[in-house]
């Protein structure tokens, strides 16, 4: 047990210096070597805690996701309103790729081209944090605060979906500069969409319009709507 710490502190090294390499290099033409040489450990010492590239890869992603997503609902629990929840959920999206540039490339750019991925324990962590998002969309609608009618599961694709896009145009090209500029544009345009709208009343009147002459008589069906703020 003493040793336990020490293990694990070896296995972090050498997660985050393949992390370092798969992100420069690609995982095609990276090797083993790269890692070990990045680590500063052995080729023998990786296989001693991974059994291939493959499985090294596919282990990247558990960790750091869960210490996100851990972190990610620590806040919330101080924040009742589930806007104020959708808010803060997509500025620690951006937040936290943005402090782990690395790790963004890895994800987007080739753990998700890669099918064997959702059979692996990592990718669950990384459902666990899509479930939050989802359980706070769907808690909105409980409350009343998100609209009846809207599908959670699309919401949480319009989020997920556009954060994934501007990741990876920021790996790409470079732009934005900063991601987690564009979280309160994002977290109002998303918003706009799923807020309970107040009640509409719809009051029908009836003009009837005089011509000039006084021959013709026009009546005309205007629609007017007041809101009811309660």
């Amino acid at each position: 047990m003493a040793g336990q710490p020490k293990t694990e502190l070896r296995k972090e090294q050498i997660l985050r210096a393949a992390e370092r390499i798969f992100a420069r290099k690609g995982f095609h033409d990276a090797t083993i070597s790269d890692v070990s040489r990045e680590a500063r450990v052995s080729d023998a010492t990786i296989y001693e805690y991974f059994s291939s590239k493959e499985e090294l890869l596919f282990s990247i992603p558990g960790q750091t996701t869960r210490r996100h997503r851990e972190e990610t609902e620590t806040i919330l629990e101080f924040l009742p309103r589930a806007a104020d929840r959708i808010h803060c959920i997509i500025k620690r999206y951006f937040w936290f790729y943005d402090q782990n540039p690395d790790h963004a490339s890895v994800s987007m750019l080739i753990l998700k081209q890669n099918r064997k991925f959702i059979e692996m324990p990592a990718y669950q962590d990384v459902k666990e944090m899509s479930r939050l998002v989802l359980r706070v969309i769907e808690e909105g609608v409980a409350k009343g605060e998100f609209r009846k009618n809207i599908d959670p599961y699309l919401v949480r694709a319009s989020i997920l979906g556009t954060i994934e896009h501007l990741v990876i145009r920021k790996i790409l090209l470079g732009k934005p500069d900063k991601l987690e500029e564009l979280a309160d544009p994002l977290a109002d345009l998303i918003l706009q969409g799923v807020l309970a709208r107040d009640t509409e009343k719809v009051l029908n009147v009836r003009l009837t319009l005089d011509s000039p002459d006084k021959a013709v008589k026009e009546t005309v069906s205007v629609s007017t709507s007041s809101r009811n703020q309660g």
